[in-house]
């Protein structure tokens, strides 16, 4: 797997530094766990009643781990990634990343958090149709302030040549097969070198061939040290990660 520099335009690596704060990859932990949630529980409340989505989930997960997320419809899969991202707030508990209580953020500082921190990979791709492949990928830099106008060029060319889409630079999302769209998507996560990614079933739309490639480049993401959490219904490609949490009715199951 190419280095491509980082938002602060040194190279990445499983020994360097993260981007998101120049400082060395260990001190992203904290108490040996990049993320830890500690008795999170959300409760929804609904016209027949309250609705359990998490109970008293408690989890860690380290630097560098690709971990698959599984369990039936309904079993708090997307929930747990709404929490870690900051999309909702849990009921119950503490959500800490780097260090950082997610929850005790305002929504205006964890949209700021969020950009810094997580790259979101959703099912169906969520690029903006009328932007080029490279302006998608660019958007992140734009809207966080990273880098100069030249140098964001630069490093959206640089994550397009990572995921194998440098001939599409210049080409709307239309003209893209699904799986290269998903590689697009990818590109875009990493734009302002977040520490983890975030996905929720990213080879659900992809046939077997772009999601093996989907995968590998988790992989390869990995071995960088980045940190891959993957909502999947898929128990064969759950299973190619070195981690499996299982849920069921909003449990980790052991």
């Amino acid at each position: 797997m190419k280095s491509f520099r980082n938002v602060n335009g040194k190279s990445n690596g499983k020994n360097g530094t993260n981007g998101t704060n120049g400082s060395p990859a260990g001190a992203l932990r904290q108490n040996g766990s990049l993320i830890h949630f500690n008795s999170v529980s959300k409760i929804y409340s609904t016209s027949a009643g309250e609705f359990t989505a998490l109970k008293d989930v408690d989890l860690s997960i380290e630097q560098g781990e690709l971990v698959s997320i599984v369990g039936k419809s309904g079993s708090g899969k997307t929930t747990l990634i709404n929490m870690l991202t900051g999309i909702d707030r849990p009921t119950r508990g503490d959500i800490s990343v780097s260090g950082t209580s997610v929850q005790a953020l305002n929504e205006g500082e964890r949209a700021i958090w969020r950009g810094k921190n997580v790259g979101i990979v959703f099912q169906f791709f969520q690029l903006l149709p009328t932007l080029t492949v490279l302006e998608n990928v660019r958007l992140p830099m734009d809207f966080g302030g990273v880098l100069n106008q030249v140098e964001r060029e630069q490093r959206a060319v640089e994550l397009l040549d990572l995921v194998g889409l440098t001939e599409q630079a210049d080409s709307l999302p239309v003209r893209l097969s699904g799986g290269q769209q998903q590689r697009a998507a990818i590109a875009r996560a990493l734009a302002n070198d977040p520490p983890i990614i975030a996905t929720d079933e990213p080879t659900g739309n992809l046939d077997s061939h772009s999601a093996e490639q989907v995968l590998t480049l988790f992989e390869n993401l990995v071995d960088t040290g980045k940190t891959i959490l993957m909502v999947t219904h898929d128990d064969e490609l759950a299973s190619r990660a070195p981690r499996i949490i299982r849920l069921s009715d909003g449990e980790i199951v052991k």
